[in-house]
C-alpha cells in the first residue's frame, strides 16, 4: 500500500521491484496481497496494455484506521487497551510519542 500511495499508481513488477531492494519476497506473495488489498477494497485495477495498474481507492490515512480496527478487534477483541500496555510497557513508544499519547488522553478526559 505504501508504495502505490507514494507513486499514485503501480503494477504488481513496481511494487515487487521496490520492496526487493528491501528484502527478499517472491513476486507471487506481492500479486496475492496486492489482490487481497483489492478484494478489501484498499486498491482497484485498470487494464493498461499488458500488465494491471493498482490505484489506491482511499486516502493512507483512512485505510491505515481501518486496518487498525481490524487489527483491534481480530486480535483483543476490540479493546485498544491492551494493545497500548504493550506498546508503553514494550518501550515501543518514543519519548514524544507517550507525550502526543498523554496529550491526548487529558484532551479526552475534557
Amino acid at each position: 500500500m505504501k508504495v502505490v500511495w507514494k507513486t499514485g499508481r503501480a503494477t504488481v513488477r513496481e511494487v515487487y521491484e521496490t520492496l526487493l531492494e528491501r528484502r527478499k519476497l517472491a513476486y507471487t506473495t506481492v500479486l496475492t496481497m496486492m489482490k487481497i488489498l483489492e478484494g478489501k477494497g484498499y486498491l482497484t485495477k485498470d487494464q493498461d496494455e499488458r500488465a494491471h495498474v493498482y490505484r489506491p481507492t482511499r486516502p493512507e490515512q483512512a485505510v491505515v484506521r481501518s486496518m487498525v480496527r481490524e487489527f483491534v478487534d481480530r486480535v483483543f477483541n476490540g479493546s485498544a487497551q491492551p494493545l497500548l500496555l504493550h506498546l508503553v510497557r514494550d518501550r515501543r513508544l518514543s519519548e514524544r510519542e507517550l507525550e502526543e499519547l498523554k496529550r491526548l488522553l487529558k484532551e479526552s478526559e475534557k
